[in-house]
C-alpha cells in the first residue's frame, strides 16, 4: 500500500514537473519570437530611413550638383535614377520581411523570408559596387573638368565623402547581415526542439 502512494505521489510530481516544463518552452518560445520580431523590426526601420535619403537625395542632388557645384544635369539625372533604384531595392527587399505576423505563423516559412531577404541584400553588393565605383568616377572626372577655384575642394570633399560613405554602407550592410544570421539560428534553435 505505502509503495502504491509512492508510485502515484511519483507520478504526480512527473505530472507537475512536465507541465512546468511545458509551460516554460512556451514561455522560451514566445520570447524568441518577440525578439525576432524585434531584430526584423531594426532592419525593417533601418531599410526605411534609407529609401527615405536615397529620395530625399534627388533634390539635394540638383541643390548640390547643379546649383552649387556646376555639374552636369546629366550627373544628377544619373544620380537620381541610381538613387531611384537603390530605394526600389530596398524596398523590394523590404517587402520579404515587412509581414507583421511574419514571426507568428510558420517558422520554416519565416526562415525562408529572411534568408532570401539575407541573399539579396549579400548580392546587392555585386550591382551596388560597381555602381558606386563608375557613379564615383564620373563625378571625379566632372569635377575635375570645372575650372572654378572651388573645383579642388569638391574633389577632396568627394574623395573624403566616398571614404566615409563606404565605412558606414559596409558597416551597416554588415550590422544588418549579423541580424539577418541571427534570426535565421533562433529560428533553427526553435525548430531543432
Amino acid at each position: 500500500m505505502n509503495q502504491d502512494f509512492e508510485m502515484e505521489s511519483m507520478r504526480q510530481q512527473m505530472a507537475t514537473l512536465k507541465s512546468k516544463l511545458d509551460s516554460q518552452e512556451m514561455l522560451n518560445d514566445r520570447l524568441m519570437r518577440r525578439s525576432m520580431k524585434n531584430e526584423v523590426n531594426t532592419i525593417n526601420r533601418r531599410y526605411f530611413i534609407i529609401m527615405a535619403v536615397c529620395i530625399l537625395m534627388i533634390p539635394y542632388g540638383y541643390w548640390c550638383f547643379v546649383k552649387l557645384s556646376g555639374l552636369s544635369i546629366a550627373f544628377w539625372i544619373a544620380t537620381s535614377v541610381m538613387m531611384l533604384i537603390c530605394a526600389g531595392a530596398t524596398f523590394y527587399n523590404s517587402r520579404k520581411i515587412n509581414d507583421p505576423g511574419l514571426m507568428s505563423r510558420s517558422l520554416v516559412e519565416a526562415r525562408k523570408k529572411v534568408a532570401s531577404a539575407k541573399k539579396f541584400d549579400s548580392d546587392w553588393l555585386l550591382f551596388g559596387i560597381p555602381m558606386i565605383i563608375v557613379w564615383l568616377a564620373w563625378f571625379f572626372y566632372e569635377t575635375y573638368q570645372q575650372n572654378h577655384e572651388f573645383a579642388n575642394g569638391i574633389l577632396w570633399g568627394g574623395i573624403v565623402g566616398g571614404v566615409i560613405g563606404a565605412f558606414a554602407g559596409f558597416s551597416i550592410h554588415f550590422k544588418t547581415q549579423r541580424q539577418y544570421q541571427d534570426i535565421i539560428e533562433q529560428i533553427e534553435d526553435l525548430t531543432d526542439e
